[in-house]
C-alpha cells in the first residue's frame, strides 16, 4: 500500500479543540503528584484528579488527628503500586480514616499516553474518564 492510498477519512480534518494534561495541570483540573510517585517507584508521571485530591484533603479535625495529605497519597500510591497488573486500568481500594473510623475509598487508574505520546498515569474517581 503506498502513501496515496493510505489516506483516511480525517486526515484533512481541522481540530476544533484539543486540551492537553499540561493545559489541565495548570487549570488545576488535574494534580501533579509526579515527586512522591518516584519516591513510591514509579517511573512515569503521575497526576490524580481534583475530585481525588479533594477526597484525600484531610479536614481540619483530621488533620489535628495526624492526617495529612502527603500520607494518604503515599498510601494511594503504595497500593496502586501493589494492585497494579498487565492492564492498563486498575481498580482499587484505599482505606483511609476519616471521624476516628477507616471509610474504603474506591479508585480507578489509568495508564496511557500523554500530551508527547510518552505513558503517563492519571488516578481517578470510578465514576470519572
Amino acid at each position: 500500500m503506498n502513501e496515496r492510498d493510505s489516506s483516511g477519512f480525517w486526515d484533512d480534518a481541522e481540530v476544533v479543540s484539543s486540551y492537553s494534561r499540561a493545559q489541565a495541570i495548570e487549570d488545576g483540573v488535574l494534580v501533579d503528584v509526579t515527586a512522591t510517585s518516584k519516591e513510591a517507584g514509579f517511573t512515569v508521571p503521575v497526576a490524580v484528579t481534583a475530585a481525588v485530591w479533594c477526597e484525600i484533603e484531610p479536614t481540619d479535625t483530621e488533620a489535628t488527628n495526624g492526617q495529612s495529605v502527603s500520607g494518604r497519597l503515599w498510601d494511594i500510591l503504595s497500593v496502586l503500586r501493589a494492585s497494579a497488573g498487565d492492564t492498563d486500568t486498575v481498580l482499587f481500594d484505599v482505606l483511609v480514616a476519616r471521624d476516628h473510623k477507616n471509610e474504603r475509598l474506591r479508585l480507578k487508574a489509568i495508564i496511557g499516553p500523554g500530551d508527547d505520546a510518552a505513558p503517563v498515569i492519571t488516578i481517578m474517581l470510578p465514576n470519572e474518564d
